[in-house]
């Protein structure tokens, strides 16, 4: 028989009975689109992680004092100083950027006689640059607010819309810390929302870091932030950073000087693990959809003993009845990928269409899923395909 004509047989036997067929495919529907969304699902989340470090900055490095060493006489603290960010911006000549952070509490008048807990942050002008902060309203205090210690501070969004109303509103408003009156110039956000695991709270006021320094009492500082101007100078850099802070200290001082490259590393592996998980799950699916293909050939099979019989009798050879039931077997397969592959991409295309986010989609998981449908296919039609082949054609006539 010709390959267009077993085809044909093939499609004329799906359609004489479409529910079955249609049933036992499905099977192989819910594995296909399982498959494609399981691959878009972890592109999606290595593009959220990629976006949201791209967002906190890439090329950021940032270095924080972990403490001393165990000793038996108790030893003073050895924090980081400004002069330490210097010393770094002098002797590593990748930091484009630097800032310090120092970090305080205060509670301030939130209207009608209410007070809030507030982040007081003090930093550099740099810190817009190092940290990717978009101001919504005003501006940013500048290197002359710094030089001159002029008190001035940018609010959160959030901190800004619940006491003032909106951004724009809070801009001018007079806010006093510890007695001090402070001007607000700008309201900022960060670039990506990080669900309060930064130094940036939801209620927290940037003033520069030379003002701050009115409300304590060393030059120590929490953090030292740093840009680098690559992403390639960023693992070099860290260990760079790492000398120069260390050569400035004790030797038993502990410094922790980290990149996001470290986050990013970390996400990829959990994210490949996720994927890999749910891609078992899927073909865990698809085995079930193939053993339900396998099953239902059989039970064409028994059901087409007759139908062989007089094949065979007017010359269909063996190979030609295992190509004819293997082809069925592959056609079911096939029209389950097919529609599991349409609805697999729908869902991210709709999504792309009613959202404004982008949702990364894979051709290659596409071409993947019509290779394992046709694989399923075939590995699960060879069974019934290979019986139905080898079955008497005389004792195939006899059979009722």
């Amino acid at each position: 028989m010709a390959l267009g004509e077993i085809l044909a047989f093939s499609y004329e036997t799906f359609m004489s009975n479409k529910v079955r067929f249609a049933l036992t495919a499905l099977g192989m529907v819910i594995g296909t689109a399982s498959l494609i969304l399981v691959v878009t699902i972890g592109m999606t989340g290595k593009q959220y992680v990629q976006r949201l470090i791209q967002s906190i900055g890439a090329n950021m490095i940032y270095v924080e004092y972990s403490g001393g060493a165990q000793r038996i006489t108790a030893s003073a603290s050895d924090p980081l100083t400004v002069d330490d960010m210097r010393a770094v911006q002098e002797q590593v000549p990748s930091v484009t950027y630097a800032s310090p952070l120092v970090v305080l509490s205060e509670r301030i008048a939130a209207g009608s006689g209410k007070e809030k807990d507030i982040s007081v942050m003090g930093t550099a002008p740099e810190y817009q640059r190092v940290r990717n902060l978009n101001v919504l309203s005003g501006r940013f205090f500048d290197q002359g607010d710094a030089q001159a210690r002029n008190k001035v501070g940018v609010l959160t969004q959030k901190m800004a819309e619940e006491i003032y109303g909106s951004a724009d509103a809070a801009v001018g408003q007079i806010i006093k810390l510890s007695g001090l009156p402070f001007t607000v110039v700008g309201v900022f956000k960060e670039g990506v929302d990080t669900f309060g695991q930064s130094e940036v709270q939801d209620y927290s006021m940037v003033i520069p870091s030379t003002v701050s320094r009115y409300f304590t009492e060393t030059a120590a500082v929490k953090q030292i932030f740093f840009t680098v101007a690559s992403a390639d100078d960023v693992i070099p850099a860290t260990a760079q950073i790492q000398r120069v802070i260390q050569s400035r200290h004790r030797p038993e001082s502990v410094y922790t000087v980290s990149n996001l490259t470290q986050l990013l590393s970390v996400w990829d592996k959990i994210a490949n693990a996720l994927t890999f998980g749910l891609l078992l799950i899927a073909a865990v699916t698809l085995l079930v959809s193939g053993i339900g293909i396998m099953n239902i050939m059989l039970a064409t099979v028994s059901s087409r003993i007759r139908e062989i019989g007089i094949r065979k009798a007017i010359g269909a050879t063996n190979r030609e009845i295992r190509f004819q039931f293997l082809a069925e077997a592959v056609l079911i397969s096939l029209v389950g990928g097919i529609a599991g592959i349409i609805i697999g991409l729908a869902i991210p295309f709709s999504v792309r269409f009613l959202t404004a986010y982008r949702i990364p989609i894979s051709g290659l998981s596409a071409i993947i899923a019509i290779a394992v449908s046709s694989l399923v296919g075939i590995l699960f039609g060879t069974l019934p395909a290979t019986r139905a082949a080898q079955l008497d054609p005389v004792e195939s006539l006899r059979y009722e």
